[in-house]
């Protein structure tokens, strides 16, 4: 399994800081242009939005690839952990046949005693018996 390193955790986690601000600030940027589009005096909105200023366009799409990178980055690591999960599974698959296979023998192993003791325990008594007859007879 995947472990994460407390020494790369430090400079992960500073990345993932500052695009979580980045992802805020472009979500609040949205939201207030947004709001201001939904305000504008006119009554209800056209079907088409307004159209976007430079300084919005590179927001948006420096926002799209914001999402595109910690996406691809959880969608890797989403994906490695599929795979070793299913790599787990199959050896819990192989495990398991295995048990199967010991407790298999072991309740061929048992039966197998529990026949040798009967045939001992009844030669026993039968030797029993005979030894009783000759000290009686």
């Amino acid at each position: 399994m995947n472990v994460i390193r407390p020494e790369k955790l430090d400079s992960s986690e500073t990345e993932v800081d500052g695009a979580v601000s980045e992802v805020e600030a472009g979500i609040r940027d949205f939201v207030r242009n947004d709001i201001a589009y939904l305000r504008r005096p006119g009554g209800m909105p056209s079907a088409e939005p307004p159209p976007l200023d430079a300084g919005a366009e590179t927001a948006v799409s420096n926002f799209n690839s914001l999402i595109q990178r910690v996406a691809g980055t959880s969608l890797a690591e989403i994906e490695n952990l599929i795979t070793e999960l299913e790599g787990l599974r199959d050896v819990l698959h192989a495990e398991g046949q295995r048990v199967q296979r010991e407790i298999s023998g072991y309740a061929q192993l048992s039966q197998a005693a529990m026949k040798s003791t009967r045939m001992i325990a009844d030669n026993v008594s039968q030797w029993k018996r005979s030894a009783e007859t000759l000290r009686n007879g």
